[in-house]
């Protein structure tokens, strides 16, 4: 499934030649595919510099069908996830002080490189991982965006008690398993009106669900911003205590509107989640089964992806869609 034109808003069926891999690379063989917002800011045009075509998809679990010159790491058959890094180039200053997720020559998978919306991709074998035992295919993909991401944010709201989750989606349900497994509370906003995902939220266990302009019954020590809105950043703030920091976890954002200073006064933080790293898909696919992580999933047939867009769009899904070639 193919996005041809800036901002066309969907993606169409074609048929393209199977990819060999390149030098270093491996082909996988695709089992299933998350659906990310970031999907729909490519398909959308709110990011701006998208690969035309380009297929897109960046939770991809599948096998791997061949290898690339050099490439020892993995073997055929071997089961792999590829995420939305897909390749920096090691030698700048972000990259060489564990901050390659900064990377200017950074490339990501499903906008500058074909994705997983497909039955075959290729991956650069050093931005691939192998997958946690207890997962289907299915399961397994939201952990490889939802989950990477969703837990960079997580530590970059430090060690708050009480943690408020803005947007309570794909990577909102994964995210709040691992902070109620270290013994957080987590209070769940999302848009009004939607008793479905405030009751989901409640159900994972969530201490207080409501909608994203309703006051929780604590001050929050921290707040994570899911959700695209940037009229949610000075609601978070008014809602954060002292000292507190609110983490704007997603890579597209509508404008924040002016705000008084007196709301982020009294050392309140803001601050912007980038991307991953390949240590954050180590550490994480390695915490996952420890927690363990359960995902909730929606699958879609290949063909469907339009349908499953569209679902993520209109905010209809409780936990992921993942889209099965």
């Amino acid at each position: 499934m193919v996005l041809r034109e800036k901002a066309a808003g969907r993606v169409e069926a074609a048929n393209l030649p199977r990819p060999e891999p390149g030098p270093g690379q491996i082909r996988v063989k695709v089992a299933a595919c998350g659906v990310c917002r970031t999907d729909l800011h490519v398909v959308d045009g709110e990011l701006p510099e998208p690969k035309l075509p380009i297929v897109p998809g960046h939770e991809i679990v599948g096998t791997v069908d061949a290898l690339g010159e050099g490439v020892e790491s993995f073997s055929p058959g071997q089961r792999v996830g590829v995420p939305w890094l897909g390749f920096s180039c090691g030698a700048c200053g972000y990259c060489t002080s564990g901050r390659e997720n900064l990377c200017g020559a950074a490339r990501y998978t499903g906008y500058q490189i074909d994705g997983g919306y497909a039955d075959y991709c290729v991956a650069d074998a050093r931005y691939s991982f192998a997958l946690p035992e207890g997962y289907s295919d299915s399961e397994a993909a939201p952990l490889l965006c939802a989950g990477l991401i969703g837990h960079r944010a997580y530590r970059m709201a430090g060690d708050a008690k009480r943690l408020g989750v803005y947007g309570f989606g794909a990577a909102a349900h994964i995210m709040i398993q691992v902070a109620l497994w270290e013994g957080r509370e987590v209070y769940g906003f999302t848009r009004p009106g939607d008793d479905e995902a405030q009751a989901f939220a409640r159900a994972l266990g969530a201490t207080w669900a409501g909608a994203s302009g309703e006051a929780p019954p604590q001050e929050l020590d921290a707040a994570i911003i899911f959700a695209p809105v940037g009229a949610l950043v000075p609601e978070a703030l008014r809602r954060t205590a002292r000292g507190g920091v609110v983490v704007c976890a997603g890579i597209h954002m509508s404008d924040i509107p002016s705000f008084p200073y007196r709301i982020l006064w009294e050392e309140r933080q803001i601050r912007s989640v980038a991307n991953l790293t390949r240590r954050d898909a180590e550490d994480f696919l390695a915490l996952a089964p420890k927690v363990p992580v359960k995902t909730h999933v929606s699958d879609y047939p290949l063909a469907e992806a339009n349908r499953a867009l569209d679902d993520l769009r209109q905010g209809r899904l409780q936990g992921a869609a993942v889209l099965r070639p």
